[in-house]
């Protein structure tokens, strides 16, 4: 089986080592170089690194088998152009979603355009955790408030510049984070309001609220965008299966 898996994330990782070691013909497309970086050395597998539009989806689907859609779960657009890619090319594909947490009692919004609107009425410092393409979102509100936790690239400080950030309140780093560091970074920066998105347990969700609940931040969550899929075991039951068949 050649299969093919937009990635990017830990449980993507995962995935394309078992199923290189299962004997699958595994390929990982990423969209930077840092998700290249991160499966540097696994065995087995093909990386490409690159932004794909749906046309390029499509062309590169011609040479597989199956494909997984391992994306992060808010990357919608991508998610529905892999689904539009495979459907166009008859090819096989399954969606790997990573399960949600529970939200406690932070402030459930639909989109960081609403998070904004909301934090306008309010008080206090800010930490935004939700990546750089979300923070023109946030324009509306006086940059100096607004402390953006990003990962260490050119784009994501290029995006905190853009958005008038003083680069003392750009905080460059790639997570997840302990519950730990994170306390550290909200105490450090006297925040009031952490802005985040539900990452779920691989991405340090967990350790955001109780970080969150021992400083007495308040939490703003980001809703997840209405999404099916299933997990590592019953991907990797359909691979195995396609193996076999093969």
């Amino acid at each position: 089986m050649k299969l093919l898996i937009f990635g990017g994330t830990t449980e993507g990782r995962v995935l394309a080592g078992q199923a290189a070691a299962l004997g699958a013909e595994v390929t990982v497309s990423v969209a930077t170089p840092l998700g290249a970086e991160e499966l540097a050395g696994l065995p087995g597998v093909h990386i490409l690194a690159g932004r794909l539009d749906q046309a390029a989806m499509e062309t590169l689907l011609a040479g597989f088998d199956a494909c997984v859609d391992a994306t992060h779960p808010y990357a919608k657009i991508v998610t529905a152009a892999v689904r539009a890619a495979c459907e166009n090319t008859n090819t096989p594909l399954r969606r790997l979603l990573r399960a949600g947490s529970a939200a406690g009692d932070a402030v459930q919004v639909p989109s960081c355009t609403e998070a904004a609107a909301f934090l306008a009425e309010q008080t206090g410092n800010i930490l935004l955790a939700t990546g750089s393409k979300e923070l023109a979102a946030f324009s509306p509100l006086p940059p100096e408030r607004l402390f953006a936790r990003v990962l260490p690239t050119h784009d994501s400080i290029a995006a905190c510049e853009a958005l008038g950030l003083p680069h003392r309140n750009i905080l460059a780093l790639q997570g997840p984070f302990t519950q730990k560091l994170n306390e550290a970074m909200l105490e450090q920066y006297r925040i009031a309001w952490l802005v985040t998105k539900d990452g779920g347990s691989p991405g340090g969700f967990d350790e955001k609220l109780s970080a969150a609940r021992n400083t007495g931040v308040r939490v703003v969550l980001v809703e997840r965008p209405a999404d099916g899929g299933e997990n590592m075991d019953a991907v990797l039951f359909w691979i195995k299966e396609g193996l076999s068949c093969g």
